[in-house]
């Protein structure tokens, strides 16, 4: 009801939210360097993508700043040595999602297993 609510008062701030919370900051023309601000987010996800990226051989350059710490919105600044920075930062929140998703299925199978074992003692 809420995000209804939200919906019916500012209807292109809401879409904006819906398209994403990151906006991108590129130099015109040269799409392999760009900065990406991510609203509502902190070091947690700064970093991990920070790491994921910097695995990718694409990626010259890679690091993040948060502006102000009363401010929730990390600055990730990405270099690449050809490929568009909007396309490497997809890839990079992909592989991410997998590994995430890869822990959690290790974690929900070590919790089964233990409570298998528990249950037979």
């Amino acid at each position: 009801m809420f995000t209804l609510l939200r919906f019916l008062r500012n209807a292109s701030s809401y879409r904006m939210q819906l398209q994403g919370t990151a906006m991108e900051h590129t130099s015109f023309g040269d799409q392999r360097n760009a900065t990406f601000s991510l609203n509502e987010e902190d070091h947690t996800l700064a970093n991990a993508l920070r790491f994921t990226l910097n695995q990718d051989p694409r990626v010259m350059f890679c690091g993040y700043s948060i502006p102000h710490p009363s401010e929730a919105r990390v600055n990730i600044r990405v270099q690449t040595t050809g490929d568009p920075a909007r396309e490497v930062l997809k890839d990079a929140c992909q592989e991410l999602m997998q590994m995430c998703q890869h822990v959690r299925t290790t974690l929900d199978n070590a919790v089964a297993d233990f409570k298998k074992e528990s249950s037979r003692r």
